[in-house]
């Protein structure tokens, strides 16, 4: 069984720093990648990062290129989201997710989902 299970989001100023943390069931380690997605009200979903088990591959959307970091903690098997010089516009909830498709920087390729957690980043 797979399970995804986030933490770490928040109410946080402009500017500011937050860690979104995902613990994976082992099961997730067959997957092709792992994904920190965000959903925004009134608008779609979107990648903003994702990161394959097998080696240092990333991917980060445009909109948060140079302000978040994604990393796996295998040992713990966990995975991260930093992210840093947070925007107003960065408020959504984020979700972590495992893929099974090389195309992980597309929501659709996603399978299994945590629950999400609600960020908010304040003017």
């Amino acid at each position: 069984q797979v399970q995804l299970v986030e933490s770490g989001g928040g109410l946080v100023q402009a500017g500011g720093s937050l860690r979104l943390s995902c613990a994976a069931s082992r099961r997730t380690f067959s997957s092709y990648a792992m994904g920190w997605i965000r959903q925004a009200p009134g608008k779609e979903r979107e990648v903003v990062a994702a990161i394959r088990w097998s080696n240092t591959n990333t991917y980060y959307g445009d909109s948060v290129k140079g302000r978040f970091t994604i990393s796996r903690d295998n040992a713990n098997n966990t995975f991260y989201l930093q992210m840093n010089s947070l925007k107003p516009e960065d408020t959504a909830v984020y979700y972590c997710a495992a893929s099974y498709s090389r195309t992980y920087y597309r929501t659709e390729s996603y399978d299994y989902w945590g629950q999400g957690t609600q960020v908010t980043v304040s003017s």
